[in-house]
């Protein structure tokens, strides 16, 4: 019982609509889903809430585990390939009646705090080009989470403009897995794993499709609705610390995670973003090194990703910088950090296979 309440009210929360599908996967699977959430501290009547808020933490991993004791890579997308609009909850009928694909995309990241307290999201235009930019911040990284982020965002947009929507590109930041069938089912376009992001690259000018569903009297009652409940609770208003956190988090791949940018894209003055967070009792520069200390490892593990990379993704020109700074960090220069890192999974490879092979 204790595990289960930590579960469920600790860190960063998302509606338990977010298992939706869950067992359905497991079992599909010859995976027992009931084991699987108890392991997480979570319970099938979760899903009969499912405004009920849980740790992300805790369905993070969840999905991890479910794709490693099924021996399926691609769980988080089955769960994704049967999503509904109505997932979003008390936010769907909102986003559903906006007139074109940007309004609802605009719409999406500024009420995502009403289904996930932890998602990030950015939409980028240049050269014609949109980027639509997601990230899922937890503890530890996910492509489960990621995958299944992604895969629901499509979802809505193809449900919103009409199923013959095709973006350039589908991007995640992890590897890809070795069978790619039901990856290429689900997007119809050119994939890209070991990305500088997780999201969606598509015309600039599908912004502008209209949707067919939109009812701009239906889309005002759902705003109201949505005001009415947000005076209701303060829940809504978040925390200046997770803004930025999740804002150096989408930004810091692409170089432009300075205090200015940061500042504008939440909409406010760097003077003011700086006096939140000291009040808060933190600065920028302490969470830049905080995102900086929790991506460094992960990017790391990638054997595709070399220093120089590595380096950029951070926000460092130069490599020499880079190591000077993680050296103090982690105490050790990040080529032996990887080296040590690659020796101990090699051991963790070889008792599991001597397990399996007793």
């Amino acid at each position: 019982m204790r595990n289960e309440l930590t579960a469920q009210t600790m860190g960063p929360r998302v509606r338990a609509a977010a298992l939706t599908h869950f067992p359905e996967v497991a079992e599909s699977l010859g995976f027992d889903p009931r084991e699987a959430l108890r392991h997480a501290g979570l319970n099938l009547n979760l899903l009969k809430h499912p405004e009920q808020r849980i740790s992300t933490d805790a369905v993070v991993a969840l999905l991890e585990a479910s794709a490693a004791g099924s021996g399926c890579a691609t769980f988080g997308l089955r769960m994704a390939q049967s999503r509904k609009l109505s997932s979003f909850g008390v936010a769907s009928m909102l986003i559903t009646h906006q007139a074109t694909l940007r309004d609802a995309l605009v719409t999406t990241i500024e009420n995502r705090y009403l289904f996930n307290e932890s998602l990030a999201m950015e939409l980028e235009e240049a050269g014609g080009v949109a980027i639509l930019r997601q990230e899922v911040i937890s503890t530890k990284p996910s492509p489960q989470a990621a995958e299944l982020a992604v895969g629901v965002l499509f979802r809505m947009c193809s449900d919103l403009i009409g199923a013959q929507w095709r973006p350039s590109s589908v991007n995640f930041t992890h590897s890809a897995p070795s069978d790619l069938r039901l990856h290429r089912r689900v997007f119809a376009c050119r994939l890209e794993f070991d990305s500088e992001f997780n999201g969606i690259v598509f015309a600039a000018a599908d912004l502008a499709a209209p949707n067919p569903q939109a009812d701009p009297a239906v889309a005002r009652y759902a705003r109201q609705l949505i005001e009415s409940l947000s005076q209701q609770s303060q829940s809504h208003k978040h925390p200046i610390v997770p803004e930025v956190r999740k804002a150096i988090y989408l930004m810091l791949p692409t170089g432009r995670a300075t205090v200015e940018s940061v500042a504008q894209a939440l909409g406010m003055s760097v003077r003011s973003m700086q006096r939140q967070l000291d009040e808060a009792g933190t600065s920028f520069t302490l969470l830049l090194n905080a995102v900086r200390s929790a991506l460094a490892p992960r990017y790391l593990e990638n054997p595709k990703f070399n220093l120089g990379r590595i380096s950029e993704r951070l926000g460092y020109s130069k490599q020499g910088s880079f190591t000077r700074w993680f050296t103090a960090q982690f105490g050790q220069l990040p080529s032996n950090w990887r080296e040590r890192e690659e020796a101990r999974h090699h051991l963790h490879n070889q008792g599991r296979a001597r397990a399996q092979g007793g």
